[in-house]
């Protein structure tokens, strides 16, 4: 079957040198238009949670790598596979570029969507914050700079890293936490 080939391709393909530099910059163009538009819009607000006197207080450093392993699995490896490498074609497959963009723009489509039905469905904790037009223009840049990074290199570790990264930066320092926080998802 063509989705369980494309995962045995995605998770046997290492990421090689100029994968990693594929990923960092990826990273730093996401930075670079990511972050100037959650400032500006109000979205994003530079509040680590280590120095929070928020909802998220006190959480300790053993806390923030427990919660580092759960985004690793949820959301980050998770939907990296339904989004990108069951729904994506692989690079060995050399299918032509617009049968590609298609499949991009097909999975992208689904990975915005996505967010809010998990609102309304299995996380209610995510209203209404995956309504938010900035966060589904966030998600959805991120859905894009993932499909690029997986097109280039082939690698489902790549994508993992750059979403939860991300996932975590929102979380732990622009404030994501005090929009999310379910106290039993996070230990504290």
């Amino acid at each position: 079957m063509i989705i369980i080939q494309r995962l045995i391709q995605a998770i046997l393909t290492p990421l090689t040198g100029q994968d990693w530099r594929v990923v960092l910059i990826s990273l730093l163009v996401y930075g670079l238009v990511a972050l100037p538009l959650g400032f500006f819009s109000g979205f994003l607000q530079f509040n680590p949670c280590l120095r929070s006197r928020s909802v998220a207080l006190a959480v300790s450093p053993g806390a923030v790598f427990s919660n580092i392993v759960k985004l690793f699995f949820f959301p980050a490896l998770v939907e990296e596979i339904v989004f990108r490498v069951f729904l994506i074609p692989h690079p060995l497959e050399a299918v032509s570029l617009k049968t590609w963009v298609f499949w991009m723009l097909f999975s992208l489509g689904l990975f915005i969507i996505y967010h809010p039905l998990n609102a309304l469905i299995f996380y209610p904790e995510g209203n209404p914050t995956f309504w938010n037009p900035i966060f589904l223009i966030l998600a959805g840049f991120l859905g894009l700079t993932c499909a690029f990074v997986y097109r280039l290199t082939g690698s489902l570790w790549g994508i993992v890293i750059i979403h939860g990264l991300i996932v975590f930066v929102w979380l732990y320092v622009l404030d994501g936490i005090n929009k999310l926080v379910r106290v039993d998802d996070f230990e504290f």
